[in-house]
């Protein structure tokens, strides 16, 4: 579990990187994040913790946007056999809803963004590993429809 964790840790570090391109990262911009993280991770409390925690500890830091963006990168692929396609879809729509949640994205978020999705779509987990991210992000998608796990 500790390598999935990872991945979620480097999700985090997006957000962040996300959130500070504009250089400031004001209250009701990470209550909204934090409810898109809330929503997309709500049953696997871990899953939120980690990005979250992440996050707080890059801003105590004052880590700019794209170091933070840079350690996310390396962290996926230095995890990337537990890189399912279904979580690269799972990640790329969380960090879709992040980048809308900090209007306007300047160019440089945009372009971020973008970097972020073509490295993510050129990494191939492998299966031995990525089926337990797939059963993993399966069971958030069931339980984000349904309002539970039935």
């Amino acid at each position: 579990m500790e390598q999935i964790e990872e991945l979620y840790y480097a999700l985090g570090e997006l957000c962040y990187a996300i959130a500070k391109v504009d250089g400031t990262i004001r209250k009701e911009e990470k209550d909204r994040l934090h409810a898109i993280l809330e929503t997309e991770f709500r049953s696997h409390p871990w899953g939120i913790a980690s990005a979250e925690m992440i996050f707080q500890i890059l801003e105590r830091e004052g880590m700019n946007s794209g170091t933070a963006y840079e350690w996310a990168l390396h962290e996926i692929k230095l995890n990337s056999q537990y890189v399912s396609e279904t979580l690269k879809t799972h990640f790329i729509s969380v960090i879709n809803k992040v980048a809308d949640t900090f209007p306007p994205l300047h160019k440089e978020g945009k372009e971020l963004v973008q970097d972020f999705i073509q490295e993510l779509k050129k990494i191939h987990g492998d299966p031995v590993f990525s089926h337990l991210t797939e059963d993993s992000v399966g069971l958030l998608k069931q339980t984000n429809k349904s309002g539970g796990i039935h």
